[in-house]
């Protein structure tokens, strides 16, 4: 009966072996360290941020665990009096994220027990856009095909509160100025914060197109060139020094950099390498060599967008000034009051993907966006942004299907929509991921908003919605 020893010690071996090389994977590929931080940023962000009152664990089924089974090995606890939130991975390999004033929940920052947390309000009786209330259904008009708007919008929630499904967390339809559409899925707090991921590039831009036609920076400037004195991060040193001194900002805004980089999201991809293990994520961007010669390959990076969120920063004296400018330039002028635009580490705007605000506050945007800048008279962001937002990147291909930091996805050539005859061509949108849109329709005087956690793409239609919630709408 050796053999049978021999052969069981070698099964036993081989298991080692198989544990050991699956343990090396997982240091490699840096999961648990990006995994920790997602779970720890995602909890912290839903509690603090967004002003949702789960717990943890419940926070992790409905946010986080979904994602991917890594994060069964996950466990997370909230720290009210901190103001954080620690997650493990394995109980183990362990991260925190803190809230911090004006930055949001920040990654591996020092807490800041006196931070103040987001709580959602009730909603204010006065119609949106002074206050937070919907048109009634009876005084929509005649010209809007009521049953149909309330069929789409129906539609949109079918799954709500289902990660296997397509789980919309909010809706809202802006007409004329008028909110006709503001609801939230009914397992989502009414008025919190919701999270736009993606659609926060073009938030940024926004703000950076403020500041720049403040300074007097013209887009055409090299990124080298584009700094005040003082407030060059030390990467710019690097870039003088090859081909990437080429690069303008007018290529971060259209993802023209031509960096060599990828939109990874899966084990050991680049994107969340960078939101999740990278303290100082633009210097991380910009130590990417040069793949295309600036200005001739278009390629859609969130990168590119945290590069531009610091060039942005780089036109500020000081880093409170900076990240005071959001609400003072944009948020409050508008009448929002849950937008938070978070920061990594090293204290960069994360313009990429961490922009939160209510759905009726992101329906503000979209009406400021579309009215290119103006806000019940006052031009809260100078003329010329929608113009410049609706430009095709490239003159063919995909790049033309995206304009400043903003998609066009109503564009013949390259738009996502071209196919649906009911989204118009003029249409543009601030897209993000799990399917966070903001659509703005000029031809149409109309935003329409959807935000969801949509883990499975196909469940949800992006395009379908638009066209549907258009299609009841008056001509």
């Amino acid at each position: 009966m050796k053999w049978v020893g021999r052969i069981l010690a070698l099964l036993v071996f081989a298991g080692f072996l198989l544990v050991v090389a699956a343990f090396t994977a997982l240091l490699w590929l840096n999961i648990p360290e990006v995994t920790a931080g997602m779970a720890a940023k995602a909890v912290c962000s839903a509690h603090f941020v967004s002003g949702r009152t789960e717990s943890a664990e419940e926070l992790m089924t409905k946010d986080v665990s979904p994602a991917s089974p890594a994060f069964l090995l996950v466990s997370s606890s909230i720290d009210d009096s901190e103001k954080s939130v620690t997650a493990k991975f394995l109980g183990v390999f362990s991260r925190r994220a803190s809230l911090l004033d004006q930055r949001g929940c920040v990654l591996d920052a020092q807490p800041q027990p006196d931070a103040v947390a987001f709580t959602a309000a009730p909603l204010r009786p006065a119609p949106w856009p002074e206050g937070d209330a919907a048109v009634p259904v009876a005084q929509w008009g005649t010209g809007v095909d009521s049953a149909g708007l309330q069929q789409a919008v129906q539609q949109a929630f079918v799954g709500a509160g289902d990660p296997d499904a397509a789980n919309t967390r909010a809706v809202a339809v802006v007409q004329g100025g008028r909110l006709l559409v503001a609801q939230e899925s009914t397992d989502i707090p009414q008025n919190v914060a919701l999270h736009g991921w993606s659609a926060s590039k073009t938030v940024a831009a926004m703000l950076f197109y403020k500041r720049a036609q403040e300074v007097g920076l013209a887009i055409t400037t090299p990124v080298v060139d584009a700094f005040r004195p003082g407030r060059e991060p030390s990467w710019v040193a690097d870039w003088r020094q090859d081909e990437r001194r080429a690069i303008t900002i007018a290529d971060l805004l259209f993802m023209r950099d031509g960096l060599d980089n990828n939109e990874g999201y899966g084990p050991g991809g680049s994107v969340l390498q960078m939101l999740y293990a990278e303290p100082d994520m633009a210097s991380w961007a910009a130590s990417h060599p040069v793949a295309h010669p600036a200005g001739t390959h278009w390629q859609y990076l969130s990168a590119t967008a945290v590069l531009l969120s610091e060039v942005t920063r780089g036109q500020f004296d000081t880093d409170e000034e900076y990240w005071a400018y959001s609400k003072k330039a944009l948020f409050d002028p508008i009448g929002m009051t849950s937008a938070t635009l978070e920061t990594d580490t090293s204290g960069t705007w994360v313009g990429s993907s961490y922009q939160w605000a209510s759905v009726r506050d992101w329906a503000r945007l979209g009406q400021v966006m579309l009215k290119d800048g103006d806000w019940n008279g006052t031009q809260v962001l100078p003329k010329g942004w929608l113009a410049l937002a609706s430009t095709p990147a490239m003159p063919s291909g995909e790049g033309h299907g995206y304009g400043a930091q903003t998609w066009l996805p109503g564009d013949p050539i390259g738009g996502e929509c071209k196919a649906y005859p009911g989204v118009p061509a003029d249409t543009v949108a601030m897209d993000g991921h799990w399917g966070q849109r903001v659509v703005m329709v000029p031809s149409r005087d109309a935003v329409i908003v959807r935000l969801g956690w949509t883990f499975t793409s196909s469940q949800f239609d992006g395009c379908r919605l638009v066209s549907d919630i258009l299609a009841a709408l008056p001509k």
